[in-house]
């Protein structure tokens, strides 16, 4: 076992901590290696992380972040798996600190199914079985997760072998307000990698305001997503149907290239309102007349689709109707949300 710590240019003692650990853990005949970025102003997580990675040597990489905790058994059950999937990212289950923090947040990320790892994360084509399902039906192509809270996986969870990560392309380096882990995740799946999760509660995973996570800007995330969408699924699609005709599903519209944009069939809805007025108007267009974009129940639009309705936000309502259609996920739909 290696620990390998990269200090960016903190100043809030952490250099003192890693030097006492690093005493108490080289006694029980753990290694540990320290790099410091020596200079006035931090390089950022990208950097850091592949520091980190860089200086080390071990086959497998473990990656925690500072303010996290990891369970005694994490690196031997991530790493059983890891060597079963060499080319895969492999999770684990969370428990946040604070509990009553980020609810939605983890129970999405604690009870995706396999399945959903890559059909609500970000784009690759899941396996064997599904790559063969790809050939015999085209709309399959692109099993992909766009999901707002990013990888399915989440960041401080990853265990992967060394090879693939190198083999990836290590984080972007460009600093502060870059989704680093989205990026590294998306690369990751057009590569052609897996994901699975040990379905164990291997990570506490500490909330508080000052994460780097809350760097990033939601547009910056936003425009990641629909262009990653856009390259893995829409590609293939000749049209779709937007589930919600509503802020989100207009934000979605608007996002899209003008080919996309084309390719969108409908929105639909089950709010009364929107349906009544029959469509939707994109005044921001300069095209004349300016695009009209019907509206109809969800009952009456035809897949495939690409939902823009948050989970785990109406009781059920939702996830109720979109069971009654009989869809496959990753093939009929694919959530935005």
């Amino acid at each position: 076992m290696e620990l390998s710590i990269f200090n960016d240019a903190s100043k809030d003692g952490s250099a003192e901590i890693i030097e006492k650990w690093k005493i108490k853990l080289e006694e029980v005949g753990v290694s540990v290696i320290i790099g410091t970025n020596d200079s006035s102003q931090p390089r950022g997580v990208g950097f850091a992380k592949n520091q980190a990675v860089i200086q080390s040597s071990g086959t497998y990489l473990c990656f925690l972040d500072s303010d996290d905790v990891m369970m005694p058994q994490r690196v031997r059950l991530q790493h059983e798996v890891a060597i079963q999937h060499p080319n895969s990212i492999i999770g684990c289950q969370v428990r946040r600190e604070p509990l009553d923090s980020t609810e939605r947040y983890t129970r999405w990320i604690n009870n995706l199914t396999q399945e959903q790892l890559l059909t609500q994360g970000s784009g690759a084509i899941a396996s064997h079985i599904l790559k063969f399902q790809a050939q015999e039906n085209p709309r399959r192509k692109g099993r992909a997760v766009f999901t707002s809270h990013g990888p399915t996986v989440i960041m401080p969870t990853w265990f992967c072998s060394r090879e693939w990560f190198f083999h990836v392309g290590r984080f972007d380096e460009g600093g502060k307000g870059v989704p680093e882990d989205l990026l590294f995740f998306y690369e990751h799946l057009q590569k052609g990698g897996g994901v699975f999760r040990v379905n164990r509660c291997l990570l506490l995973y500490r909330y508080h305001p000052q994460a780097a996570t809350h760097s990033v800007l939601e547009e910056t995330i936003w425009s990641h997503r629909v262009r990653f969408l856009e390259d893995r699924v829409l590609s293939s699609w000749t049209s779709f149907t937007i589930w919600n005709a509503g802020k989100q599903g207009k934000k979605l519209y608007r996002s899209l290239s003008p080919a996309n944009q084309k390719k969108v069939t409908a929105f639909c809805d089950v709010d009364e309102k929107k349906i009544t007025k029959g469509f939707y108007t994109y005044e921001e267009s300069e095209e004349r007349p300016k695009p009209k974009i019907p509206v109809c129940h969800f009952r009456d639009a035809t897949p495939p689709f690409v939902i823009c309705v948050k989970l785990d936000l109406t009781g059920g309502a939702f996830e109720t109707n979109l069971d009654t259609l009989n869809l496959k996920e990753g093939m009929d739909y694919y959530h935005f949300n």
